[in-house]
């Protein structure tokens, strides 16, 4: 038996098998049970080989599917020259450890690899930090199944204390790492917290949704950029990028785009990614990109859903929007989803289709934000009466001897504009919401 290597996670141009059980309950949507683990072993760069699947009324604790069957994967990997077997869901390290030694190949589990997946798409410090970190929490309980060469059976007289001793610095340098880990994530938060407070007064847009559903695409469409890497491959978008959304010429949002979401996320990876969660936790709307073309959309759907509830973001608003209705063809799943979504815009983000729906739909969110001001101006204020007309919705204006008065809205972040713009002869009166008339002065030099 050839020795298999378990301080790699890559699967790259490996041949692998796809391995399943079928659990009582479990849920695939509208999908075979094993495409969207196919689908993450091409994304990994693995070429897929074959296929098995096991009808079980639990997952077997010693090898995931029975005994007989484990066997049978044995003759297919030695059939197909498998390199790996890619196992539906995540493993015991005895599991892992049993696997190997029958099929004498290399055996990952669900979460190592889109952990893999993950390694190789992050690009920027804090999404490497993130994913080392995962990486980091995965391996520490599997330290002692790993590790071959520190196994007693069969050791020889004085072996037993040093493979204990090498065993605990193991664990102590990966503990140490992850603590610096977690010291660095945290200094990102700290940043991630100064720039949300930035932007405390912008309206605050966030793309969430099933991994590969086109939010790079819509993200890249609205806010007329090309920087957003597009991919038609699952993952494909791993750093939170945020761009400014023009939606018209006097108002404008942050958009975000997140990272995708999918059936059984590990939960490690959303605590190691939090920090660029954090976009979605604080957005004034979220909007829930749906690929509509995927015969298991509605299940899809789901399962953002159930994500969002974990993350803290159920009450928050959300927009749907049905992307790829260029290429989606009539299905009882999309008819039940649609059903489901009394609310939603259909949208093609690479045609362009419905996009000005989405807009006008966030336009009237930010317009209702905006604040009832009254704008005293003396005419010789030209750096203010510059202000009003780039900065205001004016409603309604008037002249009183030298003075201009204004009725208009201003979104909340222009307001510190205004008052800086103000001079001694000039006043500005914020309304409450409720109020019908003048509210008490909230800036201006000179104001009454």
């Amino acid at each position: 038996m050839h020795d298999t290597k378990r301080d790699e996670l890559t699967v790259r141009q490996e041949r692998a098998i796809l391995v399943g059980t079928l659990l009582p309950g479990e849920d695939h949507g509208g999908e075979g049970p094993l495409d969207e683990l196919q689908r993450l072993a091409e994304t990994a760069g693995a070429l897929v080989v074959g296929r098995l699947t096991q009808k079980l009324p639990q997952i077997d604790p010693r090898t995931y599917i029975g005994q007989g069957k484990a066997q049978e994967l044995a003759e297919l990997c030695t059939a197909l020259d498998a390199d790996a077997v890619l196992c539906d869901h995540d493993l015991s390290p005895a599991q892992l450890r049993n696997l190997e030694r029958i099929t004498e190949a290399k055996v990952l589990d669900h979460s190592e690899l889109i952990l893999d997946i993950f390694a190789t798409r992050a690009k920027t410090r804090q999404a490497k930090v993130q994913v080392e970190l995962a990486q980091l929490e995965y391996t520490l309980p599997r330290l002692t199944r790993m590790w071959s060469h520190l196994d007693r059976t069969g050791a020889g007289i004085g072996t037993r204390g040093p493979g204990e001793r090498q065993l605990e610095t193991d664990r102590r340098v990966i503990t140490r790492r992850m603590s610096h880990m977690r010291r660095e994530l945290g200094d990102i938060a700290s940043r991630k917290l100064r720039e949300v407070s930035a932007r405390r007064e912008e309206f605050k847009v966030c793309l969430v949704g099933y991994t590969n559903a086109g939010k790079s695409t819509l993200l890249n469409a609205l806010t007329h950029s090309h920087d957003a890497f597009v991919e038609d491959r699952l993952f494909a978008t791993l750093d939170t990028k945020t761009r400014v959304w023009p939606l018209d010429s006097s108002h404008r949002a942050l958009l975000s785009d997140t990272v995708g979401f999918i059936r059984r996320l590990p939960h490690h990876l959303i605590a190691s990614f939090h920090a660029t969660l954090e976009e979605a936790t604080e957005a004034d709307l979220l909007i829930h990109v749906i690929d509509v073309s995927h015969r298991d959309c509605f299940h899809q759907a789901e399962v953002v859903r159930q994500v969002l509830a974990e993350l803290g973001c159920a009450e928050q608003p959300v927009l749907n929007v049905l992307n790829k209705t260029d290429v989606a063809r009539p299905t009882v799943e999309a008819d039940l989803l649609a059903a489901a979504l009394p609310e939603h815009i259909r949208i093609s983000a690479l045609v362009g289709t419905g996009l000005d729906q989405v807009r006008e739909h966030v336009l009237a969110l930010v317009t209702r934000r905006e604040a009832r001001v009254t704008i005293h101006a003396h005419c010789g204020s030209g750096r203010l009466l510059a202000c009003v007309h780039e900065h205001a919705s004016i409603l309604a204006s008037a002249c009183e001897d030298e003075r201009m008065v204004f009725q208009a809205r201003v979104e909340p972040r222009h307001l510190p504009t205004l008052r800086a713009a103000a001079g001694p002869n000039d006043s500005i009166v914020v309304h409450p919401p409720s109020s019908l008339g003048p509210a008490a002065e909230s800036g201006g030099a000179g104001a009454p």
